[in-house]
C-alpha cells in the first residue's frame, strides 16, 4: 500500500508540480491551498506525511504546524516544510515550529524524495 502525501502550497502549480512527480514515485497525494483547507482535508483523512509551504493566506504553515502538533491524533505525523526563505531564523522557526526538516524553494526533488523516504520508513 501506498504512502499517502499531503501536500499544502498555495501556489497552485507547486501543488500540481509536487502532486504529478510523488505520484509518479508511488505515492498518494491530495492537496490543500493553505492550512484552513489542510486541516479540514486532515480531519477527513489523516496523511501518512505533510508537506507544508510556509508563505499562505489565511493561515500560513507554521501555525498549522504548531495546531498539529498539539493534536494527539495529529502530532505524530511527519512535516517537511519549504520556503522560498532559506536563512537560518526561518529555518529555526519552522523547526521551532514543530517540522521534522526544513527544505528550501524551489526544492531538489532527489532531496525530497530522501526525506520523505526517511520519514515514512522511520
Amino acid at each position: 500500500m501506498s504512502s499517502t502525501i499531503l501536500v499544502v502550497d498555495d501556489e497552485q502549480a507547486t501543488r500540481e508540480i509536487l502532486q504529478i512527480i510523488l505520484e509518479m514515485e508511488g505515492f498518494t497525494v491530495f492537496t490543500a491551498e493553505d492550512g484552513l483547507d489542510a486541516l479540514a482535508k486532515i480531519a477527513a483523512q489523516p496523511p501518512d506525511l505533510i508537506i507544508l509551504d510556509v508563505m499562505m493566506p489565511n493561515m500560513d504553515g507554521l501555525t498549522l504546524c504548531q495546531r498539529l502538533r498539539v493534536q494527539p491524533e495529529t502530532a505524530g505525523i511527519p512535516i517537511v516544510m519549504l520556503s522560498g526563505n532559506s536563512q537560518d531564523k526561518a529555518i529555526a522557526a519552522g523547526l521551532n515550529a514543530g517540522a521534522n526538516a526544513f527544505l528550501s524553494k524551489p526544492v531538489e526533488m532527489q532531496t525530497l524524495l530522501a526525506q520523505m523516504r526517511h520519514f515514512l520508513v522511520g
